[in-house]
């Protein structure tokens, strides 16, 4: 069979499988419509099955694009179609016509090799367009000269990029997979240089556990956190476009719910707020409002006066630290200690000379009344205010920066002092969050949660008595053969009838609630994240499942990793694993030759990814005046409106027309143009590392404009003169 007729037939198989899919579309929709109409025995199974369809909806409407990239054939004649989600013949035992690129038996489709072919004979890749194979290469296992194995790849890196990161399901590479496949139940630090696919690996590690581990991973989701919101929003396509929707993406700013915080501290103060030791500065001055009155407090009951007295207070904050609750919580066990006392003490004067301790009915009768009065007694309130003060964290915090003092008697750096109602800065968001966890609940979380448990009480009452009349009922009946509604239902079920049930996503839900656990977390350029910061997310994921993935080389932050044992290993020392990906497949060899020179002036020791291809186009400089950098960049973008594709300029921060390196890291586009390079090498001790991260961004052009004489790491550039 000749390649035209070969190309037809692979048209009419896919234009099969696509007519499956609306067949299964149109099936999905119609059981997710059944569900909207009520047909589960309870409220919670209704909204169950609503969910599972809503997400089977989902998944099938993000097949469209791709849905069938390649074929396997096997040395046993047998052929295996592979694409982004599996389908299966209902008329042959369920035989599958497109296996998932998750499948087990799709592995080969990535990692067979003409050395290794793992009983393949052929590899098939298609070139698709909308819904139609536009066209296909082979490689064909055993036959010299016949393996075209880069083709796809290399037509995948050579497209012009859009504005967001695309899914590599069809161009997966071997030592890609063996990472996305890897049985790893913990954590996984996934290290790369600048445009070896690290984030995107992760990507698909996650949309590859949640594939496998469906039932474990869909109830609590997964959290991917990056480094800027720009870099979320280039990457959010592609678990949706793997048919994963229960995933939450945030910055490090955005963990805790009701805050979104985006300025930043100077590195000093980061590298401040981020150590370890702030746990301890925020525990300390959680116990420093944990008071001793200097003099004793008078507190009237009755016809007598009862102080609150040191010696009373130290003993009811002993219990209350004892406790183990948070602070908040613990004002409970404070109070409750307090009020023994002085209702003991004003019951031994009260009944002097009539009352015996023995007669307790008598004595706790007094007892419950001074208790109540207590409760009411605006004096006792505020004595307790003073001793035992309910807070919340952004309190805490706030006035903590503000008084030098009480930072001193923290332990804290004097540097921390700022004005009060300065805004928080992300390196805040973790100390917010130990705070949450060092205060507990405050008084309205507190009365939130009383209501709503009366609430259920009073529901599950009056279901009771529901039931109760319902068999009351049954017991007068003698039609042994009748169907009673409690036959069918049980004190739960009629519960649950009165019970609102939440009916939002569980991202919306995930966002919302800052106990909420995951069952997953991807950490991108986790190289930037500080101590502190990981103890915020090792709360979010208690079972410690993480892909962590970074380039210690690029590392910006302050207090941000010179190590991944350094963070990891407090957590789970020895049970980390270690995987890295060598291969460059965004940046042309012309551009990373420039970016390597840079590389080997701050980190000798590291060794730069080497490029997959290159494309015959060199990097260029031209040095210009200030006063021209407007001109120049216009010039630039004029040129780049030609092309198809995406471009920015790069410049030191607070250069106008010009993104900061930092804003960039993660992104790519198809021409890149930084200015005054110099600059940014000078700005702080890791300018080399912005440098680097900026002239690794591009995959097809790069072009430098600088005021100064070069660097001597960029002096091979060739410099390019106005005509």
């Amino acid at each position: 069979m000749g390649y035209e007729e070969e190309l037809q037939s692979e048209r009419d198989y896919v234009a099969g499988l696509y007519a499956r899919l609306d067949a299964e579309r149109a099936r999905v929709k119609a059981a997710y419509q059944s569900a909207l109409g009520g047909t589960g025995e309870t409220a919670m199974d209704r909204d169950n099955e609503v969910r599972a369809r809503h997400r089977e909806m989902k998944r099938l409407n993000v097949a469209d694009y791709g849905l069938c990239f390649g074929r396997l054939d096997g040395v046993d004649g047998d052929q295996s179609y592979i694409g982004r989600i599996g389908l299966f013949d209902e008329d042959n035992d369920f035989e599958p016509v497109l296996l998932d690129w998750r499948a087990p038996a799709a592995r080969p489709f990535y990692t067979a090799t003409g050395a290794n072919p793992e009983g393949m004979s052929r590899r098939r890749q298609f070139l698709t367009r909308r819904r139609s194979v536009a066209a296909f290469t082979d490689e064909v296992f055993g036959r010299l000269g016949e393996e075209q194995g880069d083709v796809a790849l290399l037509e995948a890196l050579n497209a012009p990029r859009g504005e967001g990161m695309r899914d590599i399901v069809a161009t997966i590479q071997a030592e890609q997979d063996a990472i996305i496949r890897l049985d790893h139940p913990g954590v996984l630090v996934i290290e790369g240089g600048p445009g070896t696919g690290k984030t995107v690996v992760a990507l698909h590690r996650v949309a590859y556990l949640m594939y496998t581990q469906r039932e474990r991973m869909e109830r609590h989701g997964v959290l991917v956190v990056g480094p800027n919101p720009a870099f979320l929003n280039h990457i959010g396509r592609v678990l949706p476009s793997l048919g994963e929707s229960d995933v939450v993406f945030t910055t490090t700013g955005g963990l805790l719910p009701g805050l979104s915080a985006v300025d930043e501290d100077t590195p000093d103060v980061a590298r401040l707020k981020g150590s370890l030791k702030m746990a301890g500065v925020l525990k300390a001055a959680v116990a420093a409002r944990q008071k001793l009155p200097s003099e004793p407090i008078p507190i009237g009951m009755k016809d007598v006066v009862v102080p609150i007295t040191a010696d009373v207070a130290e003993w009811a904050r002993q219990e209350a630290r004892d406790s183990g609750l948070p602070h908040n919580e613990a004002r409970k066990v404070f109070r409750e200690i307090v009020t023994y006392v002085l209702t003991e003490r004003a019951i031994g004067r009260i009944g002097k000379g009539w009352m015996s301790r023995s007669d307790k009915v008598a004595w706790e009768e007094m007892r419950a009344g001074l208790t109540r009065d207590l409760a009411d007694d605006d004096n006792f309130v505020a004595a307790l205010d003073s001793l035992w003060p309910i807070m919340t964290p952004f309190e805490l915090l706030g006035e903590l920066y503000a008084s030098p003092e009480l930072l001193a008697e923290a332990g804290g750096d004097p540097s921390l002092h700022r004005a009060e109602g300065s805004p928080w800065t992300v390196s805040d968001v973790p100390l917010l969050d130990e705070l949450h966890d060092l205060l507990g609940r405050d008084g309205t979380e507190q009365a939130v949660d009383q209501a709503a448990a009366a609430e259920r009480q009073a529901e599950a009452r009056y279901a009771a008595e529901v039931l109760d009349s319902l068999i009351s009922r049954a017991d007068h009946m003698d039609d042994e053969d009748h169907l009673f509604a409690t036959d069918m239902l049980t004190e739960q079920d009629l519960a649950e009838r009165f019970e609102e049930h939440d009916q939002r996503t569980l991202v919306e839900r995930a966002l919302a609630d800052r106990s909420w656990t995951y069952r997953h977390v991807v950490v991108d350029e986790a190289q930037e994240l500080s101590e502190m910061d990981w103890r915020v997310l090792m709360r979010r994921c208690p079972g410690r499942s993480f892909t962590v993935v970074g380039d210690l080389a690029q590392r910006r932050a302050a207090a941000g990793a010179t190590s991944w044992g350094q963070m990891l290993d407090p957590y789970v020392k020895g049970r980390w694993e270690y995987r890295s990906l060598t291969v460059n497949y965004r940046t042309p060899a012309e551009i990373m030759a420039v970016a390597a020179r840079v590389l080997a002036e701050f980190a000798p020791d590291v060794q730069a990814p080497e490029s997959v291809r290159a494309n015959g186009v060199q990097p260029w400089a031209r040095q210009i005046a200030e006063s021209e950098l407007a001109a120049a960049i216009e010039e630039f973008e004029l040129v780049e409106a030609g092309f198809e594709g995406t471009s920015v300029v790069i410049g030191p921060p607070g250069v106008p027309g010009t993104v900061p390196a930092a804003e960039t890291k993660g992104l790519e586009y198809d021409s890149v143009l930084v200015v005054a390079p110099e600059r940014i090498l000078a700005d702080g001790p890791r300018g080399a590392a912005e440098l680097y991260v900026a002239l690794t961004r591009a995959t097809q052009r790069l072009g430098v404009l600088h005021h100064e004489p070069l660097p001597a790491a960029l002096s091979g550039l060739a410099e390019t003169v106005r005509t």
